[in-house]
């Protein structure tokens, strides 16, 4: 999986300036816990922390190859899955090959292919190349942005790296936020290429950005195109279970221990039965884990969300998997514990979470980087198959704005809740929302003849696949990266979100169920429960002590007058959030508590510059 960073500076020889580099490197530790190495020349240097997954001995990075008129060094993030296809087909065009990673397939076939090399790759990357017979840098992100990549253009070049920190770890980089910034981190929609840092840009996912004495230059390589789908609905499900066992059976591969995260939920345990079912062909057994919360499955409480609790449904896809499976079980205390916010604001560079359910997330994952280092996730089948409260509820449909902010206002409360009124007015989040929206729905092509209808599911399928889901993307990565993890995403492959992207709504919900294609294109390895069980999302603790835990911190919070963060948030708002005495279980009634306490955490851990102005 591994790190990335690196500095380009056209006007000077960056051989003199290792310490920075080391700096930017070191910041990458957590995603690289096996190895580090440098390697600089020129006007060029490139920083790479390893986990080492395939060909533990021989993936070393920086990885170089000379060449008649110059070298061309690399660094690599992330898993090619076709890899051994590729690298047979250099093979046969007279490469030679002196490692067996999937780094060097991609280092030789840049050095082949050139810029049509990201087209030919099926995975999750980033990567960078330095090209010294051109003197120019590349950067290419994958397809679906399941890898982070950052970049900051300085006067003479630029930095890059897997996330802001190491950027920001370059005295070139300023810690500064502005008002812009503020409106990403408050709203919930992914604008393409916002980093929230002022200076820093995110490398867009299906991208391909080369670095050059003339400036920057951006190509796109992918992207989510509208296309006739006429396939009868047989051969459809028949379609997406044969690419769900092929994309099961590409990214079961890894030189270290693997395992599945497994919620119960129609996604992962269908992904995990299948993994079984291949694993146990070569007489193997798969390893799941899942999240449950101290007394949660036996004090559970229905809502509008969640109607079940996780637990025996996960119980019911082991037993009929055959899985070698182990709860991960969390109390109160765990999860509001400061020492895990704040490595949760470290990962995320950003205050930019989902409470408990993100220190759960990276609790689970701490847990099971103790067993496995690769995990397969059911991430994202959501977007791609339509499993979503919004994509049922009349209102979300017809609404001109992201779908999910109609749910969430519904049911998780408004962020800005505990923000100062003048800053709240000064954001005016629903124009920067109105304007994101516009944006976003205005290039997506109608086909002919569709219905109306047909076309809204579309307009709200694309938004999910190229908006929402990037948000969850980038979450799982920096919270399993944190602690070292790589997790696998079956259901990001570009092959099937194309597939289902244009498969009609007609199809994709038949029985008028949400995921109807993948509940039958998996139906032979689902208990019947799962297969019959209604969505619901990732679990939230409805233990009143951990809401209790974070009253009294942000009452500690508010003894510290002078604290920068009472620049953003309203201290009588907060007040009365800390002194409610009403139950509070849920997570719209938390909401304001956690994002002042992130605020705060965030504030102390990077200091940034904060331009209101």
């Amino acid at each position: 999986m591994c790190g990335i960073t690196g500095w380009v500076s056209f006007d000077r020889d960056l051989g003199t300036e290792t310490a920075a580099l080391d700096a930017m490197t070191e910041t990458m530790a957590c995603r690289g816990p096996d190895d580090r190495g440098l390697w600089a020349q020129g006007p060029a240097a490139l920083g790479h922390r390893r986990l080492a997954i395939i060909d533990l001995p021989g993936g070393r990075q920086p990885m170089s190859a000379e060449t008649p008129h110059g070298t061309v060094a690399l660094v690599y993030s992330g898993e090619t899955y076709n890899f051994t296809e590729l690298r047979r087909e250099l093979t046969d065009r007279g490469h030679r090959f002196t490692t067996d990673s999937d780094t060097e397939t991609v280092l030789r076939g840049y050095l082949e292919w050139g810029a049509a090399l990201p087209e030919r790759l099926n995975g999750m990357y980033a990567f960078a190349l330095w090209d010294g017979r051109e003197n120019k840098l590349v950067m290419v992100r994958d397809r679906m942005g399941i890898k982070p990549f950052y970049y900051h253009p300085t006067a003479d070049g630029v930095l890059f790296g897997s996330e802001p920190k190491a950027i920001l770890a370059n005295p070139l980089a300023r810690r500064r936020v502005r008002l812009d910034g503020l409106r990403e981190l408050f709203t919930m929609i992914k604008t393409p290429g916002h980093a929230v840092w002022d200076g820093i840009r995110e490398v867009e996912p299906g991208t391909v950005v080369t670095v050059d004495r003339s400036g920057v230059h951006q190509r796109r390589y992918w992207e989510l195109e509208t296309r006739p789908h006429t396939d009868g609905r047989d051969t459809t499900v028949r379609h997406v279970r044969s690419l769900l066992d092929d994309i099961v059976r590409r990214q079961l591969v890894a030189d270290v221990p693997r395992c599945t995260l497994l919620s119960g939920g129609l996604d992962s345990s269908a992904m995990t039965a299948l993994a079984a079912r291949q694993l146990g062909e070569h007489g193997e057994k798969v390893r799941s884990f899942a999240v449950d919360f101290a007394g949660q499955t036996e004090n559970f409480v229905a809502d509008e969300l969640r109607g079940t609790p996780d637990t025996p449904f996960v119980h019911d896809v082991a037993r009929a998997a055959g899985t070698d499976h182990e709860d991960i079980v969390l109390d109160a205390q765990a999860l509001a514990d400061p020492d895990v916010r704040a490595k949760v604001v470290r990962a995320r560079d950003l205050p930019a979470g989902f409470g408990d359910m993100d220190a759960s997330l990276y609790l689970l994952f701490r847990a099971i980087r103790d067993h496995s280092t690769v995990a397969l996730s059911g991430e994202s089948a959501d977007e791609v198959f339509g499993g979503y409260l919004q994509f049922f509820d009349e209102q979300a449909r017809r609404a001109d704005t992201f779908p999910w902010l109609v749910s969430m206002s519904r049911h998780m409360g408004e962020d800005a809740d505990v923000l100062r009124p003048e800053l709240t007015a000064k954001l005016d989040l629903p124009a920067y929302v109105a304007d994101g929206y516009r944006d976003a729905v205005a290039g997506i092509r109608r086909l002919d003849g569709e219905s109306d209808f047909e076309y809204r599911m579309r307009r709200i399928c694309h938004l999910h696949l190229t908006r929402f889901v990037r948000i969850l993307l980038d979450r799982k990565d920096r919270a399993s990266m944190a602690v070292g993890l790589e997790v696998r995403v079956p259901f990001c492959d570009h092959r099937l979100v194309e597939y289902v992207y244009n498969t009609p709504w007609a199809l994709k919900s038949f029985d008028g169920r949400e995921k109807t294609l993948l509940r039958e294109a998996t139906a032979d390895v689902l208990p019947k429960s799962v297969y019959d069980r209604v969505k619901s999302p990732y679990p939230s603790t409805q233990d009143p002590k951990y809401a209790a835990a974070l009253q009294d911190q942000a009452k500690d919070l508010l003894t510290r007058t002078g604290h920068p963060v009472f620049d953003l948030v309203d201290p009588d708002r907060l007040r009365r959030a800390a002194e409610r005495e009403a139950p509070m279980s849920g997570q719209a009634d938390r909401r304001g508590l956690e994002r002042a306490l992130d605020l705060a955490l965030w504030l102390d851990l990077y200091q940034p510059e904060l331009d209101l102005s």
